[in-house]
Protein backbone atom coordinates (compact mmCIF):
# COMPACT_ATOMS: atom_id res chain seq x y z
CA UNK A 1 0.00 0.00 0.00
CA UNK A 2 1.11 3.25 -0.86
CA UNK A 3 2.19 5.27 1.88
CA UNK A 4 0.29 9.00 1.70
CA UNK A 5 2.30 12.07 3.12
CA UNK A 6 -0.03 13.82 5.21
CA UNK A 7 1.34 17.00 4.47
CA UNK A 8 1.36 17.14 0.66
CA UNK A 9 -0.47 19.72 -0.97
CA UNK A 10 -1.12 21.98 2.51
CA UNK A 11 1.20 24.77 1.66
CA UNK A 12 0.13 25.22 -2.09
CA UNK A 13 -3.59 25.38 -0.91
CA UNK A 14 -2.68 27.43 1.99
CA UNK A 15 -0.77 30.02 -0.16
CA UNK A 16 -4.04 29.50 -3.32
CA UNK A 17 -6.38 30.87 -0.07
CA UNK A 18 -4.11 33.31 1.46
CA UNK A 19 -3.78 34.97 -2.31
CA UNK A 20 -7.13 33.70 -3.83
CA UNK A 21 -5.38 32.95 -6.93
CA UNK A 22 -3.14 29.72 -8.13
CA UNK A 23 -0.65 32.03 -10.29
CA UNK A 24 0.13 34.44 -7.33
CA UNK A 25 -0.58 31.01 -4.33
CA UNK A 26 2.50 29.39 -6.77
CA UNK A 27 4.74 32.70 -7.51
CA UNK A 28 4.88 32.80 -3.47
CA UNK A 29 6.10 29.18 -3.00
CA UNK A 30 8.30 29.46 -6.14
CA UNK A 31 6.70 26.71 -8.13
CA UNK A 32 5.00 26.58 -11.40
CA UNK A 33 1.45 26.96 -11.30
CA UNK A 34 0.94 23.92 -12.86
CA UNK A 35 2.55 22.30 -9.69
CA UNK A 36 0.54 23.93 -6.88
CA UNK A 37 -2.58 23.09 -8.75
CA UNK A 38 -2.08 19.25 -9.05
CA UNK A 39 -1.01 19.53 -5.62
CA UNK A 40 -4.68 20.87 -4.47
CA UNK A 41 -6.03 18.54 -6.44
CA UNK A 42 -4.62 15.78 -5.19
CA UNK A 43 -5.44 16.95 -1.68
CA UNK A 44 -8.89 17.37 -2.80
CA UNK A 45 -9.03 14.02 -3.76
CA UNK A 46 -7.03 12.83 -0.64
CA UNK A 47 -9.87 14.16 1.65
CA UNK A 48 -12.76 13.01 -0.64
CA UNK A 49 -13.99 17.43 -0.33
CA UNK A 50 -13.71 20.19 -2.65
CA UNK A 51 -12.00 23.11 -1.05
CA UNK A 52 -11.75 25.53 -3.89
CA UNK A 53 -14.13 27.12 -6.32
CA UNK A 54 -12.93 27.87 -9.43
CA UNK A 55 -13.63 30.56 -11.91
CA UNK A 56 -11.79 32.43 -14.75
CA UNK A 57 -11.73 35.56 -12.46
CA UNK A 58 -11.52 34.00 -9.12
CA UNK A 59 -10.91 31.29 -6.21
CA UNK A 60 -12.82 31.22 -3.29
CA UNK A 61 -12.87 28.83 -0.35
CA UNK A 62 -15.55 26.26 0.00
CA UNK A 63 -17.45 26.22 3.61
CA UNK A 64 -15.56 22.99 3.52
CA UNK A 65 -12.50 24.56 2.68
CA UNK A 66 -12.61 27.05 5.50
CA UNK A 67 -12.97 25.37 7.84
CA UNK A 68 -9.88 23.26 6.53
CA UNK A 69 -8.09 26.32 6.70
CA UNK A 70 -9.29 27.68 9.76
CA UNK A 71 -7.51 25.05 11.73
CA UNK A 72 -4.35 24.72 9.32
CA UNK A 73 -4.39 28.80 9.75
CA UNK A 74 -1.01 28.56 12.37
CA UNK A 75 0.58 25.80 10.46
CA UNK A 76 3.64 27.93 8.78
CA UNK A 77 3.83 29.74 11.66
CA UNK A 78 4.31 26.33 13.98
CA UNK A 79 6.47 24.52 11.28
CA UNK A 80 8.56 27.90 10.90
CA UNK A 81 9.15 27.88 14.91
CA UNK A 82 9.59 24.21 14.76
CA UNK A 83 12.61 24.61 12.43
CA UNK A 84 14.35 27.82 14.34
CA UNK A 85 14.16 25.11 17.48
CA UNK A 86 15.88 22.51 15.21
CA UNK A 87 18.68 25.02 13.80
CA UNK A 88 19.51 25.80 17.66
CA UNK A 89 20.07 22.64 18.52
CA UNK A 90 23.19 23.11 16.63
CA UNK A 91 23.95 26.55 16.87
CA UNK A 92 23.23 27.15 20.92
CA UNK A 93 24.59 25.12 23.53
CA UNK A 94 20.93 24.67 25.33
CA UNK A 95 18.69 21.95 26.28
CA UNK A 96 18.37 18.50 28.05
CA UNK A 97 21.56 16.65 27.89
CA UNK A 98 20.95 12.90 28.84
CA UNK A 99 24.51 11.27 29.81
CA UNK A 100 26.11 7.62 31.08
CA UNK A 101 28.45 7.27 32.98
CA UNK A 102 30.83 5.22 35.46
CA UNK A 103 30.23 5.96 39.00
CA UNK A 104 33.84 5.60 40.09
CA UNK A 105 34.65 8.29 37.54
CA UNK A 106 31.86 10.53 38.52
CA UNK A 107 32.53 10.37 42.16
CA UNK A 108 36.08 11.87 41.31
CA UNK A 109 35.57 14.05 38.63
CA UNK A 110 32.72 14.02 36.93
CA UNK A 111 30.40 15.56 39.41
CA UNK A 112 32.36 18.52 39.87
CA UNK A 113 32.93 19.03 36.15
CA UNK A 114 29.39 18.99 35.46
CA UNK A 115 28.79 21.54 38.53
CA UNK A 116 31.60 24.20 36.67
CA UNK A 117 29.85 23.12 33.27
CA UNK A 118 26.43 24.37 34.01
CA UNK A 119 27.58 27.44 35.62
CA UNK A 120 29.00 28.38 32.05
CA UNK A 121 25.99 27.29 30.58
CA UNK A 122 23.03 28.58 32.12
CA UNK A 123 20.88 27.26 28.71
CA UNK A 124 21.82 23.56 29.63
CA UNK A 125 20.36 21.27 31.73
CA UNK A 126 22.11 17.95 32.81
CA UNK A 127 20.64 14.44 33.82
CA UNK A 128 23.39 11.66 34.52
CA UNK A 129 23.23 7.83 35.12
CA UNK A 130 25.81 6.58 37.14
CA UNK A 131 26.14 3.09 35.69
CA UNK A 132 29.27 0.98 34.11
CA UNK A 133 26.40 -1.38 32.19
CA UNK A 134 26.70 -0.49 28.37
CA UNK A 135 24.05 1.08 26.78
CA UNK A 136 22.06 1.45 23.25
CA UNK A 137 22.25 5.24 23.64
CA UNK A 138 20.15 5.70 20.61
CA UNK A 139 17.04 3.60 22.11
CA UNK A 140 18.02 4.56 25.72
CA UNK A 141 18.00 8.01 23.84
CA UNK A 142 21.14 9.12 25.91
CA UNK A 143 22.92 11.72 24.33
CA UNK A 144 26.89 10.96 25.14
CA UNK A 145 28.26 7.94 27.19
CA UNK A 146 31.75 8.30 28.76
CA UNK A 147 33.54 5.19 29.33
CA UNK A 148 36.56 3.56 29.29
CA UNK A 149 37.77 0.76 26.55
CA UNK A 150 34.97 -0.43 24.35
CA UNK A 151 33.35 -1.95 21.57
CA UNK A 152 32.11 0.88 19.35
CA UNK A 153 28.73 0.08 17.25
CA UNK A 154 29.33 1.69 13.01
CA UNK A 155 26.32 4.44 14.55
CA UNK A 156 28.57 5.85 17.17
CA UNK A 157 31.50 8.35 17.48
CA UNK A 158 34.24 7.76 20.08
CA UNK A 159 36.32 10.85 20.92
CA UNK A 160 39.34 10.09 23.54
CA UNK A 161 39.29 12.91 26.39
CA UNK A 162 41.93 11.49 28.96
CA UNK A 163 43.49 8.67 30.66
CA UNK A 164 44.39 7.08 33.67
CA UNK A 165 47.50 5.27 34.69
CA UNK A 166 46.57 1.54 36.51
CA UNK A 167 48.25 0.77 39.92
CA UNK A 168 48.86 -2.91 41.51
CA UNK A 169 48.90 -2.11 45.27
CA UNK A 170 47.75 -2.84 48.81
CA UNK A 171 48.27 -1.71 52.24
CA UNK A 172 51.63 -2.35 53.47
CA UNK A 173 50.77 -4.36 56.36
CA UNK A 174 49.18 -6.57 54.51
CA UNK A 175 52.54 -6.82 52.41
CA UNK A 176 54.30 -7.56 55.26
CA UNK A 177 52.28 -10.32 56.53
CA UNK A 178 52.12 -12.08 52.50
CA UNK A 179 55.63 -10.82 51.01
CA UNK A 180 55.86 -8.57 48.15
CA UNK A 181 55.27 -9.17 44.51
CA UNK A 182 58.62 -9.20 42.84
CA UNK A 183 56.83 -10.45 39.24
CA UNK A 184 53.41 -10.50 38.06
CA UNK A 185 52.99 -13.93 38.36
CA UNK A 186 53.65 -13.57 42.19
CA UNK A 187 50.14 -12.47 42.33
CA UNK A 188 48.34 -15.64 42.29
CA UNK A 189 49.77 -17.12 45.28
CA UNK A 190 47.89 -13.75 47.21
CA UNK A 191 44.49 -12.07 48.27
CA UNK A 192 43.02 -10.47 44.57
CA UNK A 193 40.62 -7.93 44.66
CA UNK A 194 39.53 -7.80 41.23
CA UNK A 195 36.95 -5.04 39.47
CA UNK A 196 34.15 -7.33 37.72
CA UNK A 197 33.24 -4.93 34.66
CA UNK A 198 36.54 -5.35 33.13
CA UNK A 199 36.21 -6.41 29.69
CA UNK A 200 39.39 -9.06 29.47
CA UNK A 201 37.56 -10.92 32.17
CA UNK A 202 39.95 -12.24 35.53
CA UNK A 203 43.45 -11.19 34.43
CA UNK A 204 45.27 -8.46 34.51
CA UNK A 205 47.74 -7.23 31.86
CA UNK A 206 51.11 -6.01 32.58
CA UNK A 207 53.94 -4.76 30.24
CA UNK A 208 57.77 -3.98 30.31
CA UNK A 209 59.34 -3.18 27.45
CA UNK A 210 58.77 -5.83 24.53
CA UNK A 211 57.13 -8.17 27.70
CA UNK A 212 53.36 -8.51 28.26
CA UNK A 213 52.49 -10.95 30.77
CA UNK A 214 49.24 -11.93 31.55
CA UNK A 215 47.74 -12.65 35.11
CA UNK A 216 45.00 -15.42 35.53
CA UNK A 217 43.14 -14.11 38.70
CA UNK A 218 41.36 -16.16 41.15
CA UNK A 219 39.68 -13.02 42.96
CA UNK A 220 39.23 -13.24 46.78
CA UNK A 221 37.08 -10.41 46.64
CA UNK A 222 35.17 -9.28 43.60
CA UNK A 223 33.12 -6.00 43.04
CA UNK A 224 31.30 -4.23 40.51
CA UNK A 225 32.37 -0.94 42.20
CA UNK A 226 35.84 0.75 42.11
CA UNK A 227 35.83 3.02 44.98
CA UNK A 228 34.10 -0.59 47.09
CA UNK A 229 37.15 -2.18 45.74
CA UNK A 230 39.37 0.57 47.44
CA UNK A 231 37.72 0.23 50.54
CA UNK A 232 38.41 -3.30 50.51
CA UNK A 233 41.89 -2.70 49.96
CA UNK A 234 42.30 -0.18 52.85
CA UNK A 235 41.04 -2.47 55.20
CA UNK A 236 43.77 -4.83 54.20
CA UNK A 237 41.96 -7.27 52.38
CA UNK A 238 44.69 -8.05 49.36
CA UNK A 239 45.75 -6.72 46.42
CA UNK A 240 44.06 -4.92 44.32
CA UNK A 241 44.33 -3.11 40.89
CA UNK A 242 42.98 0.46 40.17
CA UNK A 243 43.05 3.68 38.27
CA UNK A 244 44.78 6.49 39.80
CA UNK A 245 41.74 8.29 39.93
CA UNK A 246 40.64 6.42 42.52
CA UNK A 247 43.65 5.33 44.48
CA UNK A 248 46.20 8.60 43.52
CA UNK A 249 45.47 9.91 46.89
CA UNK A 250 46.19 7.09 48.93
CA UNK A 251 49.26 6.12 47.40
CA UNK A 252 50.41 9.58 47.56
CA UNK A 253 49.38 9.82 50.78
CA UNK A 254 50.97 6.42 52.24
CA UNK A 255 47.56 4.36 52.94
CA UNK A 256 48.31 2.35 49.99
CA UNK A 257 51.70 1.11 48.91
CA UNK A 258 52.25 0.46 44.94
CA UNK A 259 53.86 -2.97 43.99
CA UNK A 260 55.59 -4.00 40.71
CA UNK A 261 56.18 -1.10 39.78
CA UNK A 262 58.75 -1.95 37.24
CA UNK A 263 55.84 -3.04 35.26
CA UNK A 264 53.00 -1.03 33.92
CA UNK A 265 49.25 -1.78 33.39
CA UNK A 266 47.41 -0.50 30.67
CA UNK A 267 45.88 2.84 31.51
CA UNK A 268 42.24 2.74 31.57
CA UNK A 269 41.09 4.91 28.61
CA UNK A 270 38.30 7.55 28.94
CA UNK A 271 36.01 8.33 25.57
CA UNK A 272 33.28 10.29 25.42
CA UNK A 273 30.52 8.39 23.01
CA UNK A 274 27.45 9.31 21.09
CA UNK A 275 25.48 8.77 18.16
CA UNK A 276 26.91 9.38 14.48
CA UNK A 277 24.22 11.98 13.26
CA UNK A 278 25.78 14.66 10.83
CA UNK A 279 24.44 17.85 12.40
CA UNK A 280 25.97 16.62 16.01
CA UNK A 281 23.18 19.04 19.22
CA UNK A 282 25.53 22.29 20.29
CA UNK A 283 25.28 21.23 23.88
CA UNK A 284 26.76 17.61 23.37
CA UNK A 285 29.64 19.21 21.25
CA UNK A 286 30.15 22.04 24.11
CA UNK A 287 30.22 18.87 27.08
CA UNK A 288 32.50 16.89 24.50
CA UNK A 289 35.20 19.93 24.21
CA UNK A 290 34.87 20.71 27.97
CA UNK A 291 35.28 17.07 29.15
CA UNK A 292 38.20 16.84 27.23
CA UNK A 293 39.92 20.53 28.37
CA UNK A 294 39.46 19.04 32.13
CA UNK A 295 41.01 15.66 31.62
CA UNK A 296 44.09 17.37 30.28
CA UNK A 297 43.82 19.88 32.86
CA UNK A 298 44.00 16.86 35.38
CA UNK A 299 47.09 15.62 33.88
CA UNK A 300 45.42 12.82 32.18
CA UNK A 301 43.48 11.90 34.79
CA UNK A 302 46.76 10.37 37.26
CA UNK A 303 46.68 11.43 41.03
CA UNK A 304 45.05 14.47 40.97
Amino acid sequence: MKTVDPLHGLAAFLAVAEHESFTAGAAALGLTRATVSAQVAELEARLGVRLLHRSTRSVRLTPAGAAYRERLVDLPGRMAEAERAARAEQTAPEGRLRVTAPPDLAMRFLVPWVAEFLAAHPGISVEMELSNAPRNLIESRFDLAIRGTLDVGPNLITRAIGQSRLYTCARADYLARRGVPEAPMDLVRHDLLHFSGLRQGRSWTYLRGEERVVVPVSPRLELSDGWALRGAALEGAGVVQLPAFIIGHDLREGRLVPILEGWQGRPVPLHAVYPDNRLIAARVKAFVGFLAGKARGEVDLQAG
